[in-house]
């Protein structure tokens, strides 16, 4: 969005008109370093928790109509990446995988893109924020779109297709090491090496699908040391002509969202004021303190957030008799708190540099501003005093309400991917899923009747739990 200088209105002796033209330039300031920084932030927390109290309930067609309904205003062309993740994760969640796995490409293309643009292009980050660039996406959640569109193939019953993303998934996280040289903390994906062992599998590949699971074995190594997930004990189980197998991947938890932490230092009064808000009010908060201390520099920072959720395990029951444990596979929170705190040094270095440069600025504005009030209304005059009062609150508002942090992310990712393997006789079966708290409570279940469970084949099932 643009920002719309406002003009100064020329002073005309008279305190009411002077104080009124300040007045209105500052306000036209503010409201324009707001709305650019704001509308760069991507959808706001209370967009995200309406979206997530829809996908709670399962009620995927209000969640979709919502985030069509908001896609300008919370969204943007800056954040198209991250209102198609959230849109095609919803309708992968409804069942409507020929929708998802549209709107799934159109993220993956404009990532593409993204990937590919100039650094040269993204100068405006030092000046306002990293919100005034395009959001690209994390590697993995670029990981886990190819992920979401594999599955959304396998639901279909086009397993060729699936095959499609599941090489498309490699060759993205040979690019990524390749690209990091291994020093990465998300260097590598266990779950997708894993999944893509079972579609290689399931299209009798087995070479490649014993490559993958070689691969998966490897990475939940490293999972296991970097982010706590316990190793998965699972195998490729040779076929059976009297058996078949039932894949339950259960989607659980709220997506972790980042917050916005303000540091505002003010030396003169050796005072430091923290804020952790990633809301407008924030913005306004830091600009009036800003603008009141003078000599207080704003600094932000991202942090991830967890909120809670109550289901943490869940089982696969067939024809009413308990038959296996879902294990994580995935801790999305993990990785996503672990990558950002691998990188934040470097957010750290970018947003002080970013601070100081707009302080000086701020600075040299309102030097500048006091030289005309000294001329407008003579030196020492108590006009002359508000007048360069007012000059310097605008400038160092206007520099502090443009400090935000980037706290865009997937927003409608399961927090956890969890997965159950269970052997099953050939034939039709009742299938029940049922969720437990951490006390072993049951919370809510799922029954999908009649499920046909083929000899040599998986069947796959998924569900979502929010709550």
């Amino acid at each position: 969005m643009r920002l719309d200088i406002a003009r100064q209105e020329h002073y005309s002796g008279r305190m009411r008109t002077a104080h009124g033209g300040w007045a209105k330039a500052g306000a036209a300031a503010l409201a324009a370093a707001l709305g650019a920084s704001g509308c760069a932030t991507g959808p706001s927390a209370s967009t995200k928790e309406v979206v997530n109290a829809y996908v709670a309930s399962h009620d995927y067609a209000q969640a979709e109509a919502f985030l069509d309904a908001h896609k300008d205003d919370q969204y943007g062309r800056q954040n198209a990446v991250l209102f198609y993740l959230d849109k095609g994760a919803v309708q992968s969640y409804a069942g409507e995988y020929k929708q998802s796995d549209a709107t799934l490409d159109l993220a993956e293309q404009r990532m593409d893109e993204l990937y590919t643009t100039s650094i040269s292009k993204t100068g405006g980050m030092l000046l306002l924020s990293d919100n005034t660039v395009d959001y690209a996406g994390e590697p993995y959640e670029r990981a886990l779109l190819n992920v979401f569109r594999a599955l959304d193939y396998v639901f279909l019953g086009e397993h060729d297709e699936a095959l499609v993303e599941s090489r498309k998934l490699e060759r993205f996280l040979q690019e990524l090491e390749d690209t990091t040289g291994g020093k990465g903390i998300y260097k590598d994906d266990a779950f997708a090496h894993y999944l893509n062992a079972l579609l290689f599998a399931d299209a009798g590949e087995m070479d490649d699908a014993r490559i993958s699971l070689r691969a998966a074995d490897a990475a939940y190594r490293d999972y296991a040391s970097m982010y706590g997930t316990p190793i998965p004990h699972f195998d490729l189980p040779k076929p059976n002509k009297k058996n078949g197998e039932l894949v339950f991947i259960h989607y659980n938890g709220v997506a972790p969202r980042k917050t916005s932490r303000t540091y505002q230092i003010a030396w003169n009064e050796a005072a430091m004021i923290v804020r952790q808000d990633d809301s407008a009010d924030q913005q306004a908060r830091n600009a009036i303190v800003g603008g009141f201390m003078g000599n207080a520099v704003t600094v932000a920072f991202p942090e991830f957030v967890q909120d809670p959720y109550r289901i943490q395990s869940s089982e696969v029951w067939i024809d009413s008799r308990p038959a296996a444990t879902t294990q994580l596979m995935e801790d999305v929170t993990a990785i996503a708190a672990k990558s950002l705190q691998n990188r934040i040094g470097l957010i750290r270095t970018r947003a002080i540099a970013r601070a100081t440069v707009k302080y000086v600025l701020a600075e040299l504005a309102a030097r500048a501003a006091a030289a005309a009030c000294d001329r407008q209304f003579g030196s020492g005059s108590w006009q002359d005093l508000l007048c360069k009062a007012a000059s310097s609150g605008i400038a160092h508002g206007v520099a502090a309400a443009t400090e935000v942090a980037d706290v865009r992310c997937w927003g409608t990712v399961p927090a956890q991917l969890r997965m159950a393997r269970v052997k099953v006789p050939a034939g039709r079966h009742d299938v029940e899923l049922v969720f437990k708290d951490a006390a072993g409570v049951i919370v809510s279940s799922q029954t999908f009747s009649g499920v046909d469970i083929a000899p040599r084949r998986r069947t796959y099932i998924a569900w979502r739990t929010a709550q």
